[in-house]
């Protein structure tokens, strides 16, 4: 029970949970009215930076969720042009990211990273479909062993202004691997192969590194879904 709790803090965030703790201690010197809303502050910044581990699924050809979310859109759109993923449409599926959720990215597939593009933009509400092309955006073009490309774009949203990456041009990650977060609410794109089906639909909650988004190896169609 505790350690589904307390789980690890994001090493960027610390800095944050230092100050919360410090503005808390500052608080509770006034009374225990402002130090209670100053040890609230300080809990919710670690628990938005809090990072779990997550268990991966390891079979060949599975796609796992970049991030945790709701998927919000999945449509066909063209790939961030500074990726170099081509110049046709790619089945695009977006998880959009309150406040609430965990917001560490994680890698989707194992693969070697051939490409990593920052694109300065406007900070509109990451639910928009325009957000994809308008906003702030951080983007990592994967290579698998086949050869075939997976895109990752990291956006930022209305309230999120601090796209953190930590992954580099020539680096492997593994499937579900860490390489980095948006701070305070956003949204992930994944550009998946050309001929490659979405097991997800609209709506349904993703586990960053755990949810099986799409199989590489896979011929089934496009998952449909609806709420009840």
């Amino acid at each position: 029970m505790i350690s589904s709790v307390l789980v690890p803090i994001a090493r960027e965030g610390r800095p944050f949970v230092a100050i919360g703790v410090v503005l808390a201690l500052v608080l509770l010197w006034f009374g225990p009215w402002t130090g209670a809303i100053g040890i609230a502050l300080a809990g919710w910044v670690a628990y938005f930076f809090r990072d779990p581990p997550r268990t991966v699924p390891t079979r060949e050809g599975l796609v796992v969720s970049p991030a945790d979310g709701v998927v919000s859109m999945i449509t066909e759109a063209l790939p961030p042009a500074e990726l170099n993923l081509g110049t046709e449409p790619l089945t695009r599926v977006s998880v959009f990211l309150n406040v609430f959720d965990v917001h560490i990215n994680r890698s989707p597939v194992a693969g070697t990273v051939e490409r990593v593009a920052y694109h300065p933009g406007k900070f509109l509400n990451a639910s928009l479909d325009k957000a994809s092309t308008d906003n702030e955006r951080n983007g990592l073009a994967i290579k698998l062993a086949d050869g075939r490309m997976i895109g990752v774009v990291q956006i930022a949203g209305l309230i999120a202004r601090r796209i953190v990456c930590h992954a580099r041009d020539g680096q492997h990650l593994k499937t579900g691997e860490r390489f980095g977060l948006i701070r305070f609410g956003s949204r992930t794109d994944l550009f998946l192969p050309k001929g490659v089906a979405p097991l997800v639909a609209v709506g349904q909650r993703m586990i960053g590194g755990e949810t099986v988004m799409a199989d590489l190896i896979s011929t089934e169609g496009p998952r449909r879904g609806e709420e009840r």
